[in-house]
């Protein structure tokens, strides 16, 4: 017999939220982690403590107030490491005990150390100092997670120059930044530094801003990181970095096109890798594809039967939110708890910049690319009472409906609370639901909710007057 029903390699969103579920259905459950700490990249280097840092910036730099009460404030006084890290400390520490408690509540027991496969239903933990420990199990969840790729050309050696989990371990706050790629987590630091004053500049490869987003939001939302004070270098690549020996002296990077720039420290956010190394997975026929990522079936189950992958090792789209999903479905196929399940037809993203930017469904580029007629329905924040309350000049809700019938296709919200704001419009997306549902909805005023009717309006209007030829 095994020692366990289930083995999770991983303590992160993942691995935490298949464990749990597992449990609630009275299997055995054991989770290996090679850190000191739970809770993986999400409690304590990325998601959460980015989200925090993001707060801290914003409280710091008394960005909300700004202009709101006729008088222009200032970054409250000089920040320092402390300041910005404290809070994002707190969080982490919560978090981690939240993890803790809720695995011993139900019966999971934690195993530290590093895990490898044996074989296909044996994990071997070592940990130094300690013998190693063989667990057996009839099922194998890897949820590893995921590192910041490292290119080569940047010596990461050195204390000022950090790749996205590094730059938590700040000895001093820079006056000078730049960010290499300006993917999710690029555009979310960069604005976060920039708004406590320090001067930040972008470089970026592509043309634009997270090409997956509806164009009219990624130039609004470039629009208004530029006015945040983010210098843009898009379309534009870095040729060479040179790291000087003295501390105090300026880092040069040599862009594609002659352009040199110098800055007190360099982030680098050039996408991340797949933390399968040293897990034996190749070894016990489990296939991996680019940078690491782990190959897995419509259930998550890999090319073994009984070993499945979720989150982050098996790449897009990486999301805290998804990557949960994904292991309770895993779950629930692997040990057939129910009827077949499937990961939600339509996933919300969440971009926590300055603003805030968040989507669900299609886009006008989708849709013009399938040949589905549609009409647009906008809703200003700076016309939305609560909107003009709390100061949100520059927000945005823009609807997509299908013009037959004005069935919503695409929700997408630029501004304050947008990754909370998103979700009455996945709720409507989710049920099929078209123009009747926000009309016929009776939404607390003042709110900015209350936009989803000022949007559906005008994309009604829209319909009733047909475009000029």
């Amino acid at each position: 017999m095994a020692d366990f029903d289930l083995v999770v390699i991983g303590s992160g969103p993942a691995g935490e939220k298949g464990a749990l579920h597992a449990a609630l259905h009275g299997k055995r459950v054991a989770v290996v982690e090679r850190e000191p700490v739970p809770g993986g990249t999400a409690a304590n280097t990325g998601t959460l403590p980015s989200k925090t840092l993001r707060e801290t910036a914003l409280y710091l730099s008394g960005f909300r107030q700004r202009g709101l009460f006729g008088v222009e404030t200032t970054l409250r006084r000089e920040a320092t490491v402390s300041d910005f890290l404290y809070r994002e400390r707190r969080v982490k520490g919560m978090e981690r005990q939240r993890i803790l408690e809720d695995l011993k509540r139900h019966g999971v027991e934690l195993v530290y150390g590093k895990g490898a496969l044996e074989d296909a239903r044996t994990v071997v933990v070592r940990r130094e100092g300690e013998p190693e420990r063989r667990l057996t199990a009839d099922v194998i969840l890897v949820a590893t997670g995921s590192s910041p790729f490292r290119p080569p050309m940047y010596p990461f050696g050195d204390p000022r120059v950090h790749d996205s989990d590094e730059l938590l371990e700040l000895t001093e706050l820079p006056n000078t930044l730049v960010v290499v790629g300006a993917g999710v987590i690029g555009c979310e630091y960069a604005c976060m530094f920039a708004a406590l004053g320090i001067q930040v500049t972008l470089v970026e490869p592509k043309p634009e801003l997270l090409s997956f987003l509806d164009d009219e939001i990624s130039a609004l939302l470039q629009q208004r990181m530029e006015k945040l004070g983010v210098r843009m270098r898009l379309g534009r690549t870095v040729e060479a970095v040179e790291v000087p020996p003295e501390p105090r002296a300026p880092i040069r990077l040599t862009l594609k096109d002659g352009e040199r720039l110098e800055t007190d420290q360099v982030l680098v956010a050039s996408g991340r890798s797949a933390n399968t190394t040293g897990l034996g997975l190749e070894a016990v026929g489990v296939k991996l594809g680019t940078r690491g990522q782990v190959e897995v079936g419509p259930e998550y189950q890999t090319a073994v039967p009984g070993i499945y992958a979720v989150g982050d090792v098996i790449g897009f789209p990486a999301l805290a939110s998804t990557s949960m999903e994904q292991a309770r479905i895993a779950v629930m196929h692997a040990f057939q708890l129910g009827a077949p399940n499937r990961i939600a037809p339509v996933l919300p993203y969440g971009i926590y910049t300055i603003p805030e930017v968040s989507m669900a469904g299609e886009t006008e580029e989708s849709l013009r690319a399938r040949d589905i007629p549609y009409v647009v329905g906008r809703a200003a924040f700076s016309t939305n009472p609560r909107g003009q309350i709390i100061g949100e000049a520059h927000g945005l809700l823009k609807l997509l409906f299908r013009r037959e019938d004005l069935r919503l296709l695409g929700v997408h919200v630029l501004g304050e609370q947008a990754s909370e704001l998103v979700h009455v419009g996945l709720m409507a997306l989710m049920t099929g639901a078209n123009a009747r549902i926000f009309v016929e909805t009776c939404f607390n005023y003042p709110t900015l909710s209350e936009a989803y009717k000022t949007a559906t309006y005008d994309a009604m209007d829209k319909v009733r007057t047909p475009p000029a030829r």
